[in-house]
């Protein structure tokens, strides 16, 4: 009776810790070019390409179901707009990728990942810090871009 309650006891002790070990666990984090060879620095660098060409379509194409139904959703006038902006502010495949060379760090947690850049600029006006950061959601070997 006693080894029964015994192993009844650890047992339940075990199936509580075990969530609480994986909760605990820190995120993973791949650094300058190794994020190249990660689905999501692909898919980032794909993406911004397909922004800086004006090809909007595919590049939401590139995002999760709901991105591309929000997309979808938007009257035409405002995806217009949207992509003549963020045309404007996006860069070519060559320079999202010296970016992420110089100062990306994509941080992984479970099926989620954030890619961050950061970079330093010098000009007559002083210097100052730009970040830009990406989220994804990890399917399997895919990576989609988050809303």
């Amino acid at each position: 009776m006693k080894i029964r309650l015994m192993s009844a006891v650890l047992l339940s002790t075990a199936a509580l810790l075990t969530p609480l070990g994986r909760a605990g666990a820190a995120p993973t984090e791949i650094k300058g070019a190794a994020i190249l060879e990660h689905p999501c620095g692909k898919v980032a660098v794909k993406h911004m390409g397909l922004v800086h060409a004006g090809k909007m379509d595919e590049a939401t194409r590139l995002g999760t179901q709901e991105m591309q139904d929000k997309w979808k959703s938007m009257p035409a006038d405002d995806r217009k707009m949207m992509s003549e902006m963020t045309k404007e502010m996006s860069k070519t495949e060559a320079q999202i990728s010296a970016d992420i060379k110089a100062g990306g760090v994509l941080a992984i947690d479970g099926n989620s990942g954030t890619l961050t850049i950061k970079r330093e600029h010098k000009d007559a006006n002083g210097s100052g810090t730009e970040t830009w950061t990406q989220r994804y959601v990890i399917d399997g070997a895919k990576c989609l871009i988050a809303p």
